[in-house]
């Protein structure tokens, strides 16, 4: 499991991404005040503003503006360029990645927030996958595992204690996702087709995907702590590449 720690974002987009590296970033969205959300506001294009002013509550604009404008931001500092002069195209799912001319520092980026907090994870020239959840009470936790989950992690996630069941399921939950944002695919890939570990004394990995013997390797999975109550999980192509995480600070 990785820890954060605090880091500048512009002192350390200026020293560059090395094609070896895997950047992680943490933000608290709702740590951001009024005038900062402002600012991030600014930056975005009119869809993007589009698409905030569709949500009902202040508050999920408010949340949305500022995890779309310090994407932006992130994504402006390693490219030494505006926020606001990005672009962006869409897979056929809907995974975002940078459009021309801003592809050509091969930059793949992938982004989750759950209720105030943001995560953001940023490589080179590798697909990438990350998700934040918040572990709220669910009462069809077991539901949702019989209906979503593999056999195989079913019977992982029913042989651990009582007590350890809420943060597996989450555990399962949060590392199917990151995998499913990794290749670009949503829930258009049934989930119950791929397995991941979940059992507290086990390395976070993909261990099969139906269909595919060789899919599993190619991908490293690694369990992220973003806070108390929330879990985290990145999923990166390859193995020969080194992690670092930091929290926002600006």
């Amino acid at each position: 499991m990785t820890q954060f720690v605090p880091g500048e974002h512009a002192s350390i987009a200026a020293r560059g991404l090395p094609f070896a590296d895997v950047h992680v970033w943490l933000a608290d969205l709702d740590g951001l005040d009024g005038a900062r959300m402002q600012q991030l506001a600014q930056t975005l294009a009119p869809d993007e503003r589009a698409r905030a002013a569709r949500f009902y509550r202040e508050r999920d604009q408010h949340r949305f503006t500022c995890a779309r404008g310090l994407l932006r931001t992130l994504l402006g500092g390693y490219l030494h360029c505006a926020a606001s002069e990005l672009q962006f195209t869409y897979g056929h799912r809907g995974k975002p990645a940078l459009h021309a001319p801003f592809d050509q520092e091969q930059l793949c980026f992938n982004v989750s927030h759950s209720r105030g907090l943001a995560l953001y994870a940023i490589t080179r020239g590798r697909e990438i996958g990350i998700d934040i959840e918040y572990m709220r009470e669910l009462n069809d936790a077991e539901a949702i595992a019989e209906r979503f989950f593999s056999e195989r992690e079913r019977a992982a996630l029913r042989s651990l204690h009582p007590a350890q069941r809420h943060r597996g399921f989450f555990t399962c939950w949060c590392r199917k996702e990151a995998y499913i944002k990794a290749i670009g695919e949503g829930l258009a890939m049934p989930l119950d087709q791929f397995d991941v570990s979940l059992l507290p004394d086990e390395p976070a990995r993909l261990l099969q995907v139906a269909h595919n013997a060789a899919e599993a390797t190619r991908w490293s999975l690694v369990e992220l702590a973003p806070a108390t109550d929330y879990m985290g999980a990145l999923v990166v192509e390859g193995y020969d590449w080194h992690l670092r995480c930091w929290r926002w600070s600006d």
